[in-house]
């Protein structure tokens, strides 16, 4: 059984708590690196494969080392807690039930960049994991872990809590920062990217909630420890949300080197009813589908890549052999409908016009073009906007038609 290290106090009574997160060892890793230069610190993670695990798997280390040296003015940690990925729900898991976790992350990671000022922007929708979180940072307040001289290193530290209004754009970093300085949540062109200039046109390091979480364990048992846990080039472990057709779905953390078979199979019970698999999601419903044959892969960012897909944001949904596809890729394609933030034209349009078609297919109004007209539009669209929203819908868009192209066919001659 893989040792749990993100997971390990969530089955305790009061595991949100100052007194029982220290109890368990809690902030041992801070006092390790207020031994250590905050350079020191960067290498450290660099050292252990800590790759972002909120949907781009950059590696975090690296990341940091993007910040501009010497820079004058303000840096600032912003901490990514708007997890609207569909499929995804493990982030919450970590603000309700281990919240000191992301905390003593965040003052290593602030510490380590030279950011005297921290954000975390909270998912609108995550009401109690607000709360509950909201309460953690009043008792690291009052303890002394937040705010001037933490525990007498001469080093200062604020944290605002910030809640989005619930726009799934507003998880792409920087659509995230232009919410965040109050604007319209719409992404912004890169370069400059946001460790050049960033929240209020500083330097600022986005990171994800699970992603910093680790941070404290790095400090404290070791980069090399960190990295054997994983494959050759992703360290530790992840927190894997399971939903769909599977006999026990929740969060799962397991080693980033466990295979996709074994976790629906041998941790999530399989499929219940005795029914087959058909088809799985492996990284949030941006992903490419794969198919039950294709099942052999490990979870880490280039097991699923050398695959064909993405492990993005762990969101994994399981479909056995009573889901229609096609009404899986409308209600996919209605999402990315609505939650187009409408800046770039390839993206506004798009998006509309193949839920559109994806609905006549289901509804059985198909016409023969429409298979090949979504995918050229997917094709065409990809690469061509700002952010990644639109060239994450065609992952869906094309894995579905091209893996089952034969059940939406049956609909439009029916």
């Amino acid at each position: 059984m893989a040792e749990k290290i993100l997971t390990r106090n969530f089955h305790l009574p009061g595991s949100h708590t100052l007194v029982l997160y220290r109890e368990t060892g809690g902030y041992a890793g801070l006092e390790k690196a207020f031994a250590m230069k905050p350079a020191e610190i960067t290498e450290e993670v660099k050292k252990s494969n800590l790759r972002g695990l909120g949907g781009a798997g950059f590696p975090t280390g690296v990341k940091w080392g993007f910040l501009p040296q010497g820079h004058p003015g303000p840096v600032y940690l912003v901490i990514n807690a708007d997890e609207g990925e569909p499929g995804t729900f493990k982030d919450r898991y970590l603000l309700e039930r281990d919240p000191h976790a992301l905390i003593e992350g965040m003052i290593i990671s602030a510490y380590a960049i030279g950011a005297h000022l921290a954000f975390v922007y909270i998912r609108g929708e995550y009401v109690q994991p607000w709360r509950i979180f909201g309460r953690a940072v009043a008792e690291a307040y009052e303890a002394g872990l937040l705010g001037k001289n933490i525990r007498g290193s001469g080093f200062d530290l604020d944290v605002i809590v910030h809640r989005g209004a619930g726009a799934y754009i507003c998880g792409e970093e920087t659509g995230l920062i232009s919410s965040l300085e109050g604007k319209k949540g719409w992404p912004k062109l890169k370069p400059p990217f946001p460790a050049i200039r960033g929240a209020f046109g500083a330097p600022t390091i986005v990171n994800n909630v699970e992603t910093i979480c680790h941070v404290p364990h790095i400090m404290n048992r070791g980069a090399a420890w960190f990295a054997g846990l994983g494959t050759k080039s992703q360290g530790g472990t992840r927190m894997y949300s399971v939903s769909g057709h599977v006999t026990r779905p929740g969060v799962y953390e397991l080693p980033v080197s466990a295979t996709l078979r074994s976790l629906i199979y041998e941790h999530a019970g399989g499929i219940p009813g005795g029914r087959r698999l058909k088809a799985v999601v492996p990284g949030g419903s941006s992903a490419v589908l794969l198919t039950a044959d294709e099942i052999d892969v490990t979870l880490d960012v280039d097991g699923l890549k050398n695959a064909g897909t993405m492990a993005g944001s762990a969101g994994v949904i399981v479909m056995d052999e009573t889901v229609s596809i096609p009404e899986a890729l409308m209600v996919v394609a209605r999402f990315y409908a609505h939650e187009s933030c409408g800046q770039c034209t390839p993206c506004r349009e798009s998006t509309g016009w193949i839920y559109k078609m994806a609905r006549r297919i289901v509804e059985g109004k198909g016409r023969k073009e429409d298979l090949d007209t979504i995918l050229d539009v997917a094709r065409r669209g990809a690469g061509t906007t700002i952010c990644a929203f639109f060239d994450g819908a065609v992952g869906p868009y094309i894995s579905y038609i091209e893996k089952f192209r034969h059940e939406f066919e049956a609909l439009i001659r029916k």
